[in-house]
């Protein structure tokens, strides 16, 4: 069995975003090009509603964060030791506390229970993912992962234009862009360290090769150890060039030998230092862009930017009053919608559009003395037209959302006795158990005191979880 599918995960992992280590950086687009890409970008990508199970980004994310602690502690230590370090090892040496904050807001916004509710891609290189992934990822690469919150505005309009995406996508823009940000900041710290463990090779052998620093000298040490090796890291070559350069060619046969080495490659010791150089100077621009980003990131409204970008909020507030309602009120009809398209065939555009119409539709038919409340969306998907909503869309309830959906319908006072319930139940368990264990009273009354509060946030977050 495990013979006939290896063949399978082979071609799984082939296809992996995670296989290469070069850093992501393609052709550096202008706000037009970006657009025509976002375009492209929505017509090739399709969804599939059961997904090939591919490990989730949370597994990636805690490779990543090893690998650059490891990276930190390396560019620590060669600081600690008085060594040089490039542009781009200071920005993560003096930047390492916004990466682990970038980490930890990872981990708290993208929830597993979340994750499972993004759309997934049905092929290509992020099959298996969420679509928002593949989006955000085209972004960094094609900006040298230079965030600019008007580019990615522009960015996801575009690619709404051909395919919409859904309102928890949109919500996951910001964090799915600090997912690839990290992953790319994990590329460039790899490549820093492996450039440098290059160059730490270079010069002993370049030590061993001249006879200093402590060293006896062996000209011929390149030849004897390495006869059989036809290339080398370019940062090992370059580095070695520039140490052998300038020496007596009799005393250092290895120069002329590297340079043959080289020709026969189709290249030039010239053209390698240069293309090193070029590579390099690259390098510390994309990790500025990455730092830079990460802090500007966490500086964003992205309440305002996904109010801005979200085609529901464009279709409710050109057909209602839906603008003029606070933040809160506009986030509850959000997710009425989500719900509704998750238990029926609909779209969340076609459920906005079927309130929209329900509500239309009353107050083209009233005569002006019925109830106001009937003309408003959120009549239908928050209040008590729930039920006849519900109906007309062949919206199937999951049975697991009753107690919410009892609570609603209860009304207000009813749902401040639910948090008292579910807060007095939290509270009075670990009571009850100390007091079977003989607490003292006046120390059960102190611990219900300060546990009160707490009773309470823990009850709200229930209560709201199963309305919702």
């Amino acid at each position: 069995m495990k013979s006939l599918l290896h063949p399978v995960f082979e071609r799984r992992a082939a296809f992996s975003p995670w296989n290469s280590d070069e850093i992501l950086r393609a052709e550096l687009f202008s706000i037009e090009r970006l657009e025509q890409h976002a375009a492209s970008l929505a017509a090739a990508q399709q969804v599939v509603q059961r997904p090939r199970l591919r490990p989730s980004l949370h597994a990636r994310l805690r490779d990543n964060e090893t690998v650059l602690l490891a990276a930190y502690r390396a560019i620590a230590a060669a600081t600690g030791e008085g060594r040089a370090i490039s542009p781009a090892a200071e920005w993560l040496l003096d930047n390492y506390h916004l990466v682990e904050k970038q980490i930890r807001e990872i981990r708290q916004d993208l929830p597993p229970s979340f994750y499972r509710l993004l759309p997934k891609l049905r092929d290509g290189p992020f099959e298996g993912y969420p679509r928002v992934l593949g989006v955000a990822w085209a972004f960094v690469a094609h900006t040298d992962s230079r965030f600019d919150p008007e580019s990615l505005r522009c960015f996801v309009r575009a690619y709404q234009r051909v395919q919409p995406l859904t309102i928890g996508e949109l919500w996951a823009v910001a964090i799915t862009l600090r997912v690839v940000l990290v992953e790319n900041l994990r590329r460039a710290a790899a490549r820093i360290v492996s450039s440098r463990a290059a160059r730490q090779g270079a010069d002993a052998l370049a030590d061993r090769l001249l006879g200093v620093n402590g060293y006896t000298a062996e000209p011929d040490a390149l030849l004897r150890r390495d006869t059989d090796r036809r290339s080398f890291p370019p940062a090992f070559t370059v580095q070695l060039l520039q140490r052998l350069r300038d020496q007596d060619p009799r005393v250092t046969p290895a120069l002329h030998w590297l340079e043959e080495l080289l020709a026969a490659q189709g290249t030039t010791a010239d053209a390698i230092v240069r293309d090193e150089q070029q590579r390099q100077g690259a390098s510390n621009v994309t990790v500025r862009n990455l730092i830079t980003s990460m802090r500007l990131l966490s500086d964003v409204d992205w309440p305002e930017f996904f109010e801005s970008v979200s085609l529901v909020d464009d279709l409710l507030r050109s057909g209602s009053d839906f603008a003029a309602l606070d933040f809160p009120t506009r986030d509850l009809y959000r997710r009425a919608i989500e719900r509704f398209a998750r238990g029926s065939k609909l779209t969340e555009l076609e459920i906005a559009a079927a309130a929209l119409a329900a509500a239309n539709e009353y107050d083209a038919t009233g005569d002006g003395h019925g109830d106001c409340r009937r003309t408003d969306p959120g009549y239908y998907l928050i209040a008590n037209g729930q039920p006849a909503f519900e109906a007309t869309i062949g919206y199937r309830n999951p049975r697991f959302t009753w107690p919410g959906r009892f609570v609603l319908a209860a009304g207000v006072g009813n749902y401040l006795a639910a948090i008292a319930v579910v807060g007095c139940t939290a509270l009075s368990l670990p009571l009850f158990v100390l007091n079977a264990w003989s607490t003292p009273g006046a120390h059960l009354v102190l611990l219900a005191l300060l546990g009160l509060i707490p009773s309470l946030d823990v009850a709200i977050a229930l209560v709201n979880r199963a309305v919702m």
